[in-house]
């Protein structure tokens, strides 16, 4: 049954006083309804604005922490290269300073130096030996 047809029947069994009081109680009905849907409408526009400033808010705290994190974790890698560089310079030097110490110790005293590493050799064959 359509809205004519609903409203043709009605108007059959009422009288007109109550018929023109029913209209304009649909007609203000519609208008509420109407009224109410402008005011959800506006309600989830607020809503969907204040969603998105909160979102684009939390995105720019997260870039900006991530920024911190890979700034520090960049620092942190620099002091621990440079760190590492410096120890490896400082093994390096101390590697070069026994080298020298060995040769000098093998060019001034070569007959004692072949003596220590033959006596080194038979006791570590001894040692192997045992096992």
């Amino acid at each position: 049954m359509s809205d004519d047809d609903a409203l043709s029947e009605l108007k059959k069994l009422t009288d007109k006083a109550t018929y023109s009081r029913l209209q304009k109680d649909l007609a203000a009905v519609k208008n509420d309804v109407s009224a109410l849907t402008d005011q959800i409408t506006d309600a989830l526009n607020a809503f969907t604005g204040q969603a998105g400033k909160q979102a684009r808010r939390g995105v720019k705290e997260a870039r900006s922490r991530a920024d911190d994190v890979y700034s520090d974790l960049q620092d942190r890698g620099s002091a621990i290269y440079d760190d590492l560089r410096e120890r490896g310079s400082a093994a390096y030097d101390a590697a070069s300073s026994l080298e020298e110490t060995l040769e000098d110790s093998i060019t001034q005293r070569p007959l004692a130096s072949v003596g220590l590493a033959l006596g080194l050799g038979v006791l570590i064959g001894m040692a192997w030996r045992k096992r």
